[in-house]
């Protein structure tokens, strides 16, 4: 049930609890499969077109439906089984994937095609993204919360660094049909973690149950009104608009301003992985030593100016170093924010507000990638993409000075 020495590490204390190693196992094979399609898609866009503005563009549909499905996810994740409606979206996940597999061993694979795939796929992700979350937060006590979203997020990225490395090499001698139809195989894992999830007791709902709409009025009530959700949420929705675009346009900043190829982009991505995973080990005991809240807030205070030296960086190698102190920077902010909205959200409203955090870093991201790949191949990647990043420095400088003392107050 429990091992001594993981529980006498804050980072790692979400792994006494069995069914969260399941999920985050399950979520890792997934991911790999993800990010070995992220690679794989982005270099085919770039290669097909030579626009940063089409590899932006289509790595902002998988995020675009947010604006109008987020909230309604939110509001099924806190009527339904969870288990059952993950499963379900990856089902259809894995039908999509299959989509780009067949297009792709056929010949037919078009810019076009990844973009409508890209699309749909976006929905569904949108859709089962509160209920996961919510997920998550049940399986662990509140103690532990921040450990399993630290978890979670090194899960994310050490799949950032396998998928990538292994993308490249299929990309290198089987070609992106072969990519595809390994992501395909990834959401069994998904379905098979599901499945060791004991099913939840069920919420206790009102005699006369309301709407979905007042379902989602209600969580967007709770995370106006309460001052730490808040300033979370608006710090989110910045990095996602600023920062968060950095991630869709690795394979412009390898492919068109070092002349390099699908390897040196793997690299980027992969750096940023092992940057986050270093990250992720240490934040714990950063926390316990200085506060966590203190440490997240340096975290923040320090993204924009590490973009911007990633961003301006003259050679490869040193874009490789920084981009390893980019992933653990950011995992640190990334985590440290949401953990901050979701322990202050009661658990019948966590997918609600789940799906509006959601709803800000989907938007945002899309909105931020596009308008800087499309401004970058008009004045230069360099100038646009560090230019954004000093503004989000402008922008958490502004907000830490605005930001209520109940925030802090709450925080301790």
């Amino acid at each position: 049930m429990s091992t001594p020495h993981l529980a006498s590490l804050s980072s790692f204390r979400a792994l006494r609890h069995r069914q969260f190693v399941a999920v985050w196992l399950g979520a890792l094979v997934s991911n790999v499969g993800t990010w070995m399609e992220v690679l794989a898609l982005g270099v085919f866009v770039t290669e097909v077109t030579g626009r940063a503005e089409w590899t932006g563009g289509v790595a902002a549909l998988t995020y675009l439906p947010s604006l109008v499905l987020s909230p309604l996810g939110g509001a099924l994740a806190d009527r339904f089984d969870r288990r059952v409606f993950i499963s379900l979206c990856a089902v259809a996940q894995a039908l999509l994937a299959a989509c780009l597999a067949g297009l792709a061993f056929t010949g037919h694979l078009t810019v076009h095609a990844v973009a409508v795939i890209s699309l749909l796929n976006g929905c569904v992700h949108v859709l089962s993204g509160p209920a996961y979350t919510a997920l998550i937060t049940g399986l662990v006590p509140k103690e532990d919360l921040h450990s399993a979203m630290t978890l979670m997020s090194a899960q994310f990225n050490l799949g950032r660094i396998l998928g990538p490395v292994f993308a490249a090499a299929l990309l290198a001698f089987g070609g992106v049909a072969w990519v595809m139809f390994l992501n395909t195989l990834s959401f069994m894992a998904v379905l098979l973690a599901v499945s060791r999830v004991h099913a939840e007791p069920p919420v206790v709902r009102p005699i006369e149950p309301k709407g979905l709409w007042a379902d989602i009025v209600e969580g967007a009530r709770m995370a106006r009104g309460e001052p730490g959700i808040r300033m979370a949420m608006v710090s989110l929705f910045a990095l996602a608009l600023f920062i968060s675009p950095f991630i869709a346009l690795v394979p412009v900043f390898a492919l068109q301003v070092f002349g390099s190829d699908a390897s040196a982009a793997s690299a980027l991505i992969s750096m940023q992985g092992m940057g986050a995973l270093l990250a992720s080990g240490v934040v714990g005991a950063l926390a316990v030593r200085w506060g966590r809240e203190r440490v997240v807030d340096l975290a923040v205070l320090v993204m924009g100016p590490v973009t911007v030296f990633y961003w301006l960086s003259p050679t490869l190698p040193v874009a490789m170093g920084t981009m390893f102190v980019l992933g653990a920077v950011y995992l640190v902010v990334m985590t440290g924010l949401s953990t901050r909205y979701q322990e202050r959200t009661p658990r019948e409203l966590q997918g609600r507000v789940s799906s509006l955090a959601m709803l800000l870093i989907n938007v945002g991201y899309s909105v931020g990638v596009w308008a800087q790949g499309a401004l970058a191949d008009r004045v230069g990647v360099r100038a646009v993409t560090a230019s954004s990043a000093a503004l989000f420095l402008v922008a958490m400088v502004g907000l830490r000075l605005q930001r209520p003392r109940t925030v802090d107050v709450a925080s301790t």
